[in-house]
């Protein structure tokens, strides 16, 4: 074999070495390419999820069911409301618990009555009531007299509500909710009141009526 296809042989040997190698580092290449950008997107996709998390974190209201109840009729019904809302449960506790005496309505000198009887009443609450850190707020009381306990407007005097929504809910044996849900829209203005419902105690009614609601 002469030199001249001896040195043909070599050069294509050469150049098909260099092209190898080439394509091998090309490929690896565009496989780094293609690793980084599936980290990139798979990163993107993450922080996306993460932000859209904290944003539905941020915007989700915080819910208290603040109520009074003499009997246990009306806490009945604010549990309900919880297991629907996942909101914290909180009682009204009077600093004088009420007997039955006091609540005797045939008494035009029980002590329920003179309350009922003196607008300017306001039993005193037991508890601190941590009423700032919520949005919206479940009011719930039992209807006296045809009215909200006075028990119920020294709560309301007592704490900062403005700009806050308000819900209230009530039972009683017969009267509705309207009268109480008048007196607090005429008198607490800077609350966000919305319509209020007198309810039994009745799971499904509860649910129905808290599904209803836009809060």
């Amino acid at each position: 074999m002469n030199k001249k296809i001896i040195s043909l042989i070599i050069a294509i040997i050469v150049i098909a070495v260099g092209v190898s190698i080439w394509l091998i580092s090309s490929n690896k290449d565009n496989n780094n390419l293609n690793s980084n950008a599936n980290i990139n997107e798979n990163n993107d996709i993450a922080n996306a999820e993460e932000n859209t998390a904290d944003t539905e974190i941020s915007s989700r209201k915080k819910i208290a069911i603040i109520y009074f109840s003499a009997t246990g009729t009306t806490r009945k019904v604010a549990e309900y409301i919880k297991e629907l809302t996942a909101g914290d449960l909180i009682e009204i506790v009077p600093k004088e618990k009420y007997t039955d005496s006091d609540l005797n309505y045939s008494n035009s000198d029980s002590r329920a009555t003179r309350e009922q009887n003196n607008s300017s009443a306001r039993p005193e609450i037991a508890n601190n009531i941590d009423a700032d850190s919520y949005d919206v707020i479940f009011l719930g009381y039992p209807i006296w007299w045809g009215n909200a306990p006075r028990i119920i407007l020294t709560f309301l005097d007592n704490h900062d509500l403005n700009g806050k929504t308000l819900i209230p809910f009530c039972t009683s044996g017969s009267s509705g909710i309207s009268t109480s849900e008048n007196y607090f829209k005429n008198n607490y203005k800077n609350i966000n009141w919305l319509d209020g419902k007198r309810l039994e105690v009745s799971q499904s009614e509860v649910t129905a009526w808290v599904n209803s609601l836009n809060y």
